[in-house]
């Protein structure tokens, strides 16, 4: 297939993640009977993210010309890619790169995503059988020329021991944060809810501790955080949302909840599901300054930095790590 050809591929693969096809929607079904964190709207949120970010063909003829992607590859490499499951298809832009670089992915799922990802692939091969040169499955990843693995702070080390000797990304865990300056609208906060809480906070661009001011009033955040209220129905958010608040009463932690998530002050990034970490700060530009450099964050939201409401919808060009997949496969 020349470059033409998988974009065009690409084009009908948008249309198709949109639509109500009984085989998508079944397969969507068959995803949140095996992993309960996918519920259907996240799916749904999930496959529309991937339509309307990476699939406009506009957008990905441009990124192939950027990168300057020929027609047609004489020599294409294995890559190999090791997806995670943190939330649904998290792992499509890696696949995407590699099938838009026109080198061949051999693909090792996430244990917790093992449905929905395949789906499209088999409909892609479904479509055009020379797919099946350019995507494969696998349960280990062995002779590759390249590899790109995504995996938490200890399996990274393994990537890297396994992997030292070839052209590679590894990926480590990271979140995301906010810093709020205390003038936010509610629908600025409603909008942060969303960062907050899509896909139960599970994902590296989920906002998972915020800065506030000092003496900051937070009655309005925890009434824009009702809105998921909701979660309280899912048996995995709420088991893990009455431990962590057993913890706190135990060790008489102080802590603020309206019902469906808790906000602690803590020093740490990462925070527990059901909970939210806050810190306060004296001068916001200097909070924001030092927060730059630390390599542990994917986004930091707020005035003057990523907007309200965008951290779970990431551009073709905004990369996991800040590190370009495309301008990488090249080199190989």
């Amino acid at each position: 297939m020349d470059l033409s050809s998988r974009l065009a591929l690409l084009e009908k693969l948008k249309t198709y993640i949109l639509s109500d096809d009984e085989n998508w929607i079944n397969a969507q079904e068959n995803a949140f009977n095996a992993n309960a964190w996918f519920i259907p709207e996240f799916i749904k949120l999930s496959a529309k993210n991937i339509a309307d970010n990476f699939l406009q063909k506009e957008q990905l003829s441009l990124w192939a010309t950027d990168h300057q992607i020929p027609e047609n590859i004489i020599q294409p490499k294995k890559v190999g890619i090791v997806m995670a499951g943190n939330i649904p298809m998290v792992g499509f832009h890696d696949l995407l790169a590699v099938f838009v670089s026109g080198h061949n992915a051999i693909v090792k799922l996430s244990s917790r995503d093992t449905v929905l990802i395949k789906h499209l692939v088999e409909k892609m091969q479904e479509w055009n059988s020379a797919v099946k040169t350019y995507i494969e499955f696998a349960t280990t990843l062995k002779g590759c020329d390249a590899y790109i693995a995504t995996g938490s702070q200890n399996s990274s080390r393994y990537f890297e021991y396994y992997f030292q000797k070839y052209p590679h990304i590894i990926r480590r865990n990271r979140t995301s944060v906010a810093v709020l300056t205390g003038e936010e609208t509610m629908v600025d906060l409603e909008k942060l809810a969303d960062d907050i809480h899509l896909y139960f906070g599970l994902g590296c661009r989920n906002v998972t501790k915020i800065y506030v001011p000092e003496n900051y009033d937070f009655n309005k955040l925890l009434k824009a955080l009702k809105k998921f209220d909701y979660f309280m129905d899912h048996f995995k958010y709420k088991n893990n949302f009455d431990y962590m608040f057993s913890i706190h009463l135990l060790n008489q932690t102080k802590y603020m909840t309206n019902g469906n998530v808790l906000l602690v002050e803590e020093p740490a990034f990462f925070s527990p599901i059901s909970q939210l970490n806050y810190a306060f700060y004296s001068k916001a530009h200097e909070v924001k300054e030092q927060l730059k450099t630390e390599t542990q964050l994917q986004c930091i939201v707020g005035i003057g930095e990523l907007p309200f409401g965008q951290a779970q919808s990431p551009a073709l060009t905004n990369y996991a790590d800040g590190i370009n997949t495309l301008a990488f496969l090249q080199s190989i």
